[in-house]
């Protein structure tokens, strides 16, 4: 089976897995810290036994006189061992080395251990023969007459060796079944606590082209999951208002093809419904360029605002000389402003770091609007306002007042307020749509406010003091017409 076709485990799944690993891990340093904390603690109380057992015999040899009596007070050590079966004595005259008393194999062992292993007051600890293990230690005791006797003292440590083992043996036998349960509380954890991502999951897998405007309710919702819900609600507006402008662009797109095209259609159909003269299908001809150069115009203008949209290429920033531009756009439309009997006066002073053809084309469009529809023997303003963090270029022109309805649509694409004298004009409806995209690629943005009282109306295009070099916009479709 191919690897990216191996079903994948659930998020409650990995956590638990990852918890039961955690778990293994914490409770192996558990295990090893009991084993070696129980162990030091049997050793000390060994240790401690010992030295109590030390004192006794010491007090024993004390009350005897000299080494002969010894054998006739064998019962008093007799008496201190009796119940004590972990417990190991051998007494041996240190001048001789005869052994004057053991009470047990191992004792007798222990001597010879010793003897060769260890030193006066010190514990060792050693095997004997049969297995056992014992902690021994060896002392030297003067008798009232002088004569010195060396005792062997041992602990037999078999109930500290099982102890240890059963606790090994317990915690290995308990180890699985406490990871077992760790996993599953931890998967029924995690399960509940992601419950709500199922509820996304669901919530995405319902959404289509007709339920965009559905959403993710945060109520109930821990702190990261109401963000994340947030954000999902978001990304849904932001489609669904996408998807809205799409549906719009699309019905608009249609509605201006139409047009032309069925212009074109019935204009042909009629040329050849009968014969004509070389003259009049000449005329034909050139009313169909006339309609297909507009048909070219609004695709290039189409192409222009998507690609802007689309984020594609990289603007050519470079300085650009806001005053500069106006006045030598207002030169180039100087002709257009004299047959409709205005003018056209640039003031001030400002630069902005800026792609120089969208810069053109922005402020072109914007200035032929308002030669389009200023009053005659009007004239249109264009002050340049440049600061520290950004700079303004206002259009003012004199003319019709724009409602304020009609202020919140005219960068709409295709829209117009007057749609029948745009046609004739031969615009688009698209000249104010491309400002908005070109200002917006250049992190900038544009604003439209118009007087009732004074009939005038102001188009103002902000540039950051240094435009955002990666946003993104394509530049070949720039020099179209308005």
């Amino acid at each position: 089976m191919n690897r990216a076709e191996l079903p994948r485990a659930s998020l409650a799944t990995r956590i638990a897995v990852a918890s039961a690993l955690f778990g293994l891990l914490i409770t192996g340093v558990g295990m090893v810290v009991g084993y070696w904390a129980l162990g030091r603690q049997l050793d000390a109380r060994s240790a401690v036994e010992l030295a109590g057992k030390r004192e006794l015999v010491v007090h024993l040899l004390s009350e005897t006189g000299s080494a002969a009596d010894l054998p006739a007070s064998k019962h008093r050590f007799n008496d201190v061992l009796i119940g004590h079966d972990d417990l190991h004595l051998a007494l041996v005259d240190d001048a001789t080395g005869a052994l004057l008393g053991t009470f047990s194999p191992a004792a007798s062992e222990s001597i010879s251990e010793l003897d060769s292993a260890s030193t006066d007051d010190a514990s060792h600890a050693w095997r004997s023969g049969s297995g056992q293990a014992l902690e021994s230690l060896r002392g030297t005791f003067q008798l009232a007459d002088g004569s010195r006797v060396r005792y062997y003292i041992s602990l037999d440590r078999r109930h500290d060796t099982r102890l240890l083992a059963g606790f090994l043996r317990a915690s290995l036998l308990g180890a699985p079944l406490l990871l077992a349960v760790v996993a599953l509380g931890a998967w029924i954890i995690a399960r509940t606590a992601l419950a709500p991502l199922r509820r996304f999951q669901r919530m995405a897998a319902s959404i289509g082209a007709r339920s965009l405007n559905r959403r993710v309710s945060e109520s109930g919702l821990p702190g990261e999951l109401s963000a994340l819900a947030r954000e999902f609600n978001g990304m849904l507006e932001r489609i669904d208002g996408g998807y809205r402008r799409l549906q719009e662009f699309s019905a608009d797109l249609a509605h201006e093809l139409r047009t032309p095209i069925a212009t074109l259609l019935g204009r042909n159909q009629v040329a050849l419904s009968r014969e004509r003269s070389p003259a009049q299908l000449r005329e034909v001809l050139e009313g169909d360029i006339e309609e297909l150069e507009r048909l070219s115009r609004l695709i290039s203008d189409m192409l222009l605002i998507a690609q802007a949209e689309q984020g594609e290429g990289v603007l050519q920033c470079q300085h650009v000389d806001l005053h500069h531009e106006a006045t030598h756009i207002a030169e180039y439309l100087s002709v257009v402003a004299e047959e409709k009997g205005v003018k056209v006066d640039v003031d001030g002073h400002g630069a902005v770091h800026a792609d120089l053809m969208l810069v053109q084309r922005a402020i072109t469009n914007v200035l032929s609007n308002a030669v389009r529809h200023a009053d005659p023997g009007t004239t249109i303003h264009v002050a340049v306002e440049g600061g520290p963090r950004s700079s303004n270029l206002r259009v003012s022109n004199v003319g019709g007042h724009i409602a304020i309805d009609h202020l919140e649509r005219i960068f709409d694409r295709f829209y117009r307020i007057d749609s029948s004298r745009a046609r004739l004009s031969g615009g688009t409806g698209l000249g104010l749509a491309i400002v908005r995209s070109i200002m917006e690629a250049h992190g900038g943005n544009v604003r439209a406010r118009s007087d009732s009282s004074t009939r005038t109306t102001t188009f103002e295009l902000t540039f950051p003091a240094r435009s955002d070099t990666r946003a993104q916009h394509v530049r070949g479709t720039a020099t179209g017409e308005v």
